[in-house]
């Protein structure tokens, strides 16, 4: 059977780097097969034939890093000489040296997942990108900047960092998030080749957790808005971009910010969704054209004030808008005492539950948020029709008109007693059941 080595070759030139090897001998042929990984002479302890890594060196992260990376090359030379022996047909040292250039040279942990942060930033995949490039931080700053192989990437790591994670206080959510992400780097990188899949994230959390109910009832709703943030522009357009999120059924910010005037067609609203490209319509409401009225831009091919240039520096628009509308959301949420800060996800989980609470069936509600997630329920929506979603909406935003004090359908004498069935608002006291009825 052939035999491998690890080989040193100095440089020439004195307080030069010089070059690692593979020797491979088979029927006293040798072949060097070069690699990339260069060190100084006192690095290497002839001997032994291997690294001399102190841990002393400032060079010791990078020594660690060749000498995994030359194990799993090796690692990797042997398996080729023991499929070669199974087959029992004779074989060349050539055939060795030419199965080796076959497999992809290793790849550091750090660098792959550089290559895969490009590669989505050349899909257009910003936000994305982004994710993989804070969690890429992350287990940088985990690992103190020491670069590492796949090979070193197992299960004992992953519940490190895990753990790294939770003592700089992120939830159980978002150390899945992180560990989801690099289970996806990890899973392509075994795919490709550079190593064989050890199960790091077997005893790591990655899945999803139950969050805190974000959901405020429709009262909430209504207060925020009917505050007077006529003094506050800032806030009154956090405001009115909430609201246009709650009125068209949760849209996200992201969505809401791309979305053209070319969108609204005949009273219909389509817009894919950024995050899934799912394809939905809304129809046109009044609330929704208030909204739009009050921020009119004839110079803007976008329906709202959010981003103002088209395809110049849209992502850093977008970044920067993003901060601005966040901040004043949080700034109107603690002015209500809100127990949970005031972001989108209120808007939308607040459309779905307030729907519920209309008695809209779960089935229209799944289709009206535009979830796509579960393949069967996916499927089984498909059949529902514009029209019903429509409907759900007309029912929770005829609310607005309820309480702005034009309810007709029903109203009580005011020296009508108080309890739990009624409820005084304007001027008049409703019934809650009539309120039902008629939305």
């Amino acid at each position: 059977m052939a035999s491998i080595k690890l080989k040193f070759r100095p440089s020439s030139v004195k307080g030069k780097k010089g070059v690692l090897s593979y020797q491979i001998i088979h029927y006293r042929l040798t072949r060097l097969i070069k690699t990339s990984y260069r060190i100084m002479p006192s690095e290497w302890d002839d001997s032994t034939g291997s690294l001399l890594i102190s841990t002393q060196s400032e060079c010791k992260a990078r020594l660690l890093l060749i000498r995994d990376q030359t194990n799993w090359e090796m690692t990797r030379l042997q398996g080729i000489i023991n499929d070669l022996e199974r087959t029992g047909v004779e074989y060349t040292i050539d055939d060795i040296v030419a199965s080796f250039r076959k497999i992809p040279s290793v790849e550091s942990v750090f660098n792959f997942m550089q290559r895969c942060i490009n590669k989505l930033e050349r899909q257009k995949r910003g936000r994305t990108a982004e994710g993989y490039t804070s969690t890429m931080n992350s287990f940088i700053q985990f690992r103190k900047n020491e670069d590492l192989s796949f090979e070193a990437f197992d299960s004992e790591l992953m519940e490190m960092y895990e753990a790294y994670l939770k003592e700089k206080g992120l939830v159980k959510n978002s150390t899945s998030y992180y560990m989801r992400i690099w289970r996806s780097v990890y899973n392509l990188a075994v795919e490709q080749g550079y190593t064989t899949d050890k199960k790091p994230f077997k005893h790591v959390y990655t899945g999803i957790d139950k969050t805190v109910k974000r959901a405020v009832p429709f009262k909430i709703i209504k207060m925020i808005k009917e505050l007077d943030l006529s003094f506050e522009p800032p806030l009154e357009l956090a405001r009115d971009i909430f609201l246009f999120s709650f009125y068209t059924r949760g849209m996200s910010f992201i969505d809401m910010a791309h979305l053209k005037k070319s969108n609204l067609q005949n009273g219909i609203l389509t817009y894919s969704r950024k995050k899934t490209g799912q394809r939905l319509t809304i129809l046109w409401e009044e609330l929704m054209q208030e909204i739009v009225d009050k921020y009119k831009d004839d110079t803007s091919e976008y329906l709202l004030p959010i981003l103002r240039y088209c395809d110049i520096n849209d992502r850093k628009q977008y970044k920067l808008r993003a901060k601005q509308i966040g901040r004043g959301l949080n700034k109107i949420g603690l002015r209500l005492e809100l127990k949970a800060p005031l972001t989108f996800y209120v808007a939308r989980h607040s459309w779905a539950s307030i729907a519920q609470d209309r008695k809209v069936s779960t089935d229209i509600i799944r289709e009206g948020l535009g979830h796509d997630n579960e393949k069967t329920t996916h499927i089984y929506l498909a059949s529902i029709s514009t029209s019903q979603i429509d409907r759900a909406n007309q029912i929770i935003l005829k609310g607005f008109i309820c309480i702005s004090g034009y309810f007709v359908q029903e109203k009580i004498i005011l020296h009508c007693w108080r309890n739990s069935d009624v409820e005084y608002h304007a001027g008049w006291l409703y019934n809650r059941e009539i309120l039902c009825d008629f939305v």
